[in-house]
This record gives C-alpha cells, structure tokens and sequence, in this order.
C-alpha cells in the first residue's frame, strides 16, 4: 500500500470491526496476534479452513507468555523499524515522522507523544511504540520516558543513583539507573 500498511489502516478504523488478516510472513502474523480485537490469523488462508487459527482478546493475551516475547524477538530483527507513527485526534490524522520525536511519556494507557513543539495523546502502551521504533535511535532512559537519542545535549547528576536527561531545548527529563546503563551502552 503506497501510504499506509494495513496495520495504520487498522489503528484509524473504529474499534468495533471484526477483521481478517492473511499473510506470508511470520512477523506479520506475530503483529496481528497482538491485537486487540477479535482476528483470524494465518500465514496462509486455505479454503479448508483448516490452516486457521482463531484468535481473541483472551488468547492474544494468553500470547504474551514466554514463549510468545521470544517468537517476537525473534521475529524483530526482520521487520525494519516503524518510520511514522499515526495519532487519530477526532477526525484528524496525524502522521508523525520519527525524526520529528523528541521523546514519548507514559500516561497510564496512554502515551504522549512530544514531537516538533507539539504533544500527542495516543492509546498505546510505551512498550508497543518502543518496540516499533528503532532501538539505535530510541532509548528507554526510565519506565515512563522513552527518548530520542538525537535530542540529548547532556546528563547531569540528580541525585545518588539517578540523572537528569537535559535535552536541546532545555526540558529535563529523569533517568534511571537502568536507564542510564542502556544510554552508555547505545552511546558506547
């Protein structure tokens, strides 16, 4: 599809739709499992149906066992990182380019997406949106912040075992211990 996959598609579609999704690829199939409707998944449909895997809330989440986080693992080096994310805001649609990002905030079951001056309110885990950008550009630097690494300027010492992240346009932004840990490691 010339401007948006079927996976942007689905995000802009009201949430009380059944749909079918039908894919060659593993991954592709890994994503739609994820969802949070009611989906049939298979990398490849047969009019036996007999191929079919039925899928609904409770087995999606059933999903996110071990085994499902490392299948996706697995599965994450093949799939090139997300280069928009789309925001629904009523009737609009923003598409965000992630170069634009200067970092994401968790809000409950909401992230805010702080992006060219502006912020966005998306309902999406900051887990999902860290997964689908790349992790060379965009660092977990807390449990509730996630960063873009172009817009850091410096660190500074808060207080025994944490920083402050202080990024080009002056904002601070709490870094963890872990966090800090994963900033050297990508930093090198």
């Amino acid at each position: 599809m010339p401007k948006l996959d079927g996976f942007e598609v689905l995000e802009l579609l009201e949430r009380d739709l059944a749909v079918i999704f039908v894919t060659a690829y593993d991954q592709h199939a890994l994503r739609a499992s994820r969802c949070t409707r009611p989906t049939i998944c298979s990398s490849r449909l047969r009019p036996s149906g007999s191929r079919r895997r039925w899928h609904t809330r409770a087995s999606a989440s059933a999903s996110r066992d071990g085994v499902g986080r490392a299948a996706r693992a697995d599965a994450r080096p093949d799939r090139a990182p997300a280069d928009r994310i789309l925001v629904r805001d009523q009737a609009k649609v923003h598409v965000l380019g992630v170069e634009q990002l200067d970092y994401v905030e968790a809000q409950d079951d909401y992230v805010c997406i702080h992006a060219a001056g502006q912020r966005y309110l998306k309902a999406q885990t900051l887990a999902d949106i860290e997964e689908s950008l790349d992790p060379k550009r965009f660092v977990r630097i807390h449990r509730s912040y996630l960063l873009n690494i172009d817009r850091l300027q410096r660190l500074e010492p808060y207080a025994k075992d944490s920083r402050m992240a202080i990024l080009k346009d002056g904002r601070e932004l709490p870094v963890s211990r872990a966090g800090y840990t994963r900033l050297r490691e990508l930093m090198g």
